[in-house]
């Protein structure tokens, strides 16, 4: 998933979500709180925060650099909004921890790399290699979805339909890879002790590996997995949710991904 403004860490953003949310009366509000992931979500945030402030929309953008923290701090109050993660991930959170949170717009698409500190191709990986895969249910499900596009492994029907997969619905594994669930921010760390790793593209990015040229098993950007706005649903109409739709979909931001990332992400709107 840079910038002028103070980073503050997900430290303290984990202490914010025990703090006691104040109450967002202003419905115009000329300051939004986001929360963006570490790595490329900032990079373009800073790019937005100058759009919206030109419409008069002040953000105060909070880096997270755990994936599990931005919707409790979100649900909690802490956070007007955030931009970090696509539907299926979302749609998993709200059903698992009982938040009212909702999209209201499309951002990138991030495609999702399996990537090695061993192998330069795919077809190099050994038989009983270690696999290293997300251990959050939604991006653990993508990127055994990607395994079995690249025909290493064969998952229940069933899983693949609902987007359910765990390593349990594994049913062919002619190589016999060793599955490691980890947590996502882990697994850039630990690419010494794995054959290939699962990795999203802002850990990559912050681990200086390229989706274009390093990964071994490239997702494609055409897919479901496009990142999101989302607020509580009780904000989803008001008007500084809309201002900053516009600050995000604008002309300077889109020409930023796409000349930035040079295809690792993708405008996905």
């Amino acid at each position: 998933m840079h910038f002028p403004f103070r980073r503050r860490t997900a430290i303290a953003a984990l202490s914010l979500a025990f703090a006691v949310a104040l109450p967002l009366h202003a419905q115009d509000r000329k300051t939004v709180k986001v929360g963006v992931s570490v790595g490329n979500g900032e990079q373009i945030f800073e790019v937005v925060k100058k759009v919206a402030a030109r419409d008069g929309l002040a953000l105060d953008v909070i880096v997270f650099n755990d994936y599990q923290l931005p919707n409790a701090a979100l649900a909690a109050g802490d956070l007007d909004a955030n931009a970090f993660q696509h539907q299926p991930f979302l749609d998993n959170q709200n059903k698992a921890r009982g938040f009212d949170i909702v999209p209201v717009a499309l951002t990138i698409t991030a495609p999702l790399g399996f990537y090695s500190h061993k192998i330069k191709a795919i077809d190099a990986l050994p038989d009983g290699a270690s696999v290293g895969i997300q251990n959050d249910p939604s991006n653990g499900n993508r990127a055994l979805l990607l395994l079995q596009q690249a025909g290493l492994i064969t998952l229940k029907p069933e899983a693949v339909k609902n987007n359910t997969a765990t390593p349990l619905d594994v049913v062919t594994n002619p190589k016999k890879l060793k599955l490691v669930p980890l947590d996502a921010a882990q697994l850039p760390r630990s690419l010494d002790d794995l054959t290939i790793a699962s990795i999203n593209n802002d850990y990559a990015e912050k681990a200086g590996l390229s989706f274009v040229k390093d990964a071994v098993i490239k997702e494609s950007p055409k897919g479901p997995y496009a990142n999101l706005i989302a607020v509580r649903r009780v904000d989803k109409d008001k008007p500084w949710a809309q201002q900053l739709v516009k600050a995000y979909h604008s002309p300077e931001v889109k020409s930023f991904i796409e000349t930035k990332f040079n295809g690792a992400l993708v405008p996905a709107f």
